[in-house]
């Protein structure tokens, strides 16, 4: 194929998973910003005001980072299994496999969806918190940074998830039993130095402690973990998890039997 081809096909993709979650956005972008507005109300002005002050911070401006990568992580990884596994068992995919669309080409356009639901919703829960705290945005390559690859690696994930999926219970296994837990343990309400030491050598496997400690730190200047450290991990999974993700495309896996 030309580049000119490729090109066209990539766009082609993400165009398509665009337009399908926006088609549904009643689905898809409000329950993400109700979901988060609840969190700020109850969390950030209930609890946080018994609660004071975090990492020199007020509580409720200290948890905006957390929260919004939550629903990152969240969206992303729910916008490309829902879509690919629904194409793999609608048999569709098979269309654009046996078309001379490359392999990586598939599961970028694929990402870049994922990606752009991700990433929207990101924006709509921030502009929901200014409603609750005032943000200063700390250092913002590192906060850019962060999250574009967050959201990246949780779309690659999903794309996993969607490719071992056989029935549609399975694309709800890793979100409830995996993303969820370690969402809720990777620092989005707490720092970990209020663990006792045990228990923050066990925090420190959780990776989104360090995705949620990176993006909290261009924010609002502090982290639990090295930021340095934090970027290098995420970028180590996301080439982990895309040869992982082009290999099982390139095998069939899941979709030729």
């Amino acid at each position: 194929m030309t580049l000119s081809a490729i090109w066209t096909a990539f766009l082609t993709i993400v165009i398509r998973e665009v337009r399908r979650f926006m088609r549904i956005w009643a689905q898809t972008l409000l329950p993400p910003a109700v979901t988060m507005t609840l969190y700020f109300i109850i969390f950030g002005n209930l609890i946080g005001s018994r609660i004071g002050e975090m990492g020199g911070f007020d509580y409720m401006s200290y948890i905006v980072p957390g929260l919004i990568m939550m629903s990152v992580i969240t969206n992303s990884y729910a916008n490309v299994v829902s879509s690919f596994f629904s194409m793999k068992f609608q048999r569709s995919i098979e269309e654009l496999l046996v078309s001379p669309v490359p392999h990586w080409v598939i599961l970028a356009g694929y990402v870049t969806g994922g990606m752009a639901r991700g990433l929207g919703i990101g924006i709509i829960v921030t502009l929901v918190s200014l409603v609750f705290t005032r943000l200063e945005i700390h250092h913002l390559p590192v906060m850019a940074l962060t999250i574009v690859l967050t959201s990246a690696l949780f779309s690659l994930g999903g794309f996993i998830n969607a490719m071992l999926a056989t029935k549609f219970d399975d694309i709800s296994i890793v979100p409830t039993f995996v993303l969820t837990p370690l969402t809720y343990l990777g620092g989005v309400f707490y720092s970990i130095q209020l663990l006792p030491e045990f228990w923050q050598g066990v925090s420190m496997v959780n990776p989104i402690l360090y995705m949620v400690n990176a993006f909290r730190y261009g924010i609002l200047g502090v982290s639990d973990v090295d930021v340095t450290m934090s970027l290098l991990m995420i970028l180590v999974f996301i080439v982990i998890l895309a040869v992982v993700a082009l290999n099982m495309l390139k095998r069939g896996k899941g979709i030729r039997h």
